[in-house]
């Protein structure tokens, strides 16, 4: 199937992925755009998850203070080159990222950064909650549980408040996929008024 350049440079232009990579997205989905995006975002999610070794060793500190100046937040997103770190779509992230933790408060970026022991605090919370129930269906529940704390929790678990239908994690990944470096989150600090450390 021949796809129009018109087409290919629409494609383009609301992706910002590569001229080639449109066209060939474009002629697989039979010139279907909603699945010419698709097919862009699982192959660059695929090509985020092949770079998750790679060094991430550049970024931008992106920060947020509430409107009523209460809450603050800075945030440490990395990449790997100073020219992605200067990139406005990045900084954008990391910007949206200090507000999502302004308005989540997570307790740590992923599940593997939550200490143990709270975990299994949490997991025999809700094992003794559901003690009355079936022993086969026991650990199932309380393996929900966690998946929930750690949608709660984590930020990169967390539904982006700009989107509800959008993961953070998968934003980054679809960052990273469309920049074509590693993306990570470094680190975090959330300051509110009146609360302590």
């Amino acid at each position: 199937m021949a796809v129009s350049a018109a087409a290919v440079k629409e494609l383009r232009d609301k992706t910002g992925i590569g001229m080639m990579d449109c066209k060939k997205a474009l002629i697989a989905s039979d010139g279907d755009m909603d699945k010419a995006v698709e097919i862009l975002r699982k192959k660059g999610m695929a090509a985020a998850d092949k770079r998750a070794g790679r060094a991430a060793g550049e970024g931008f500190v992106g920060s947020y203070i509430h409107s009523n100046g209460k809450i603050g937040v800075i945030v440490e997103l990395n990449c790997e080159t100073d020219f992605v770190a200067r990139n406005e779509e990045f900084r954008t992230l990391a910007r949206d990222l200090a507000m999502q933790i302004a308005a989540t408060n997570p307790l740590a970026v992923s599940p593997e950064d939550l200490p143990a022991e709270l975990v299994e605090k949490e997991r025999a919370i809700y094992a003794d909650q559901v003690k009355d129930k079936p022993e086969n269906i026991v650990q199932r529940i309380v393996d929900g549980k966690i998946q929930k704390y750690y949608e709660e929790s984590c930020l990169l678990e967390q539904d982006f408040v700009k989107d509800p239908d959008v993961k953070v994690g998968t934003l980054v990944k679809e960052l990273a996929g469309k920049i074509g470096e590693k993306i990570t989150v470094g680190r975090f600090a959330r300051f509110a008024v009146g609360e302590k450390s």
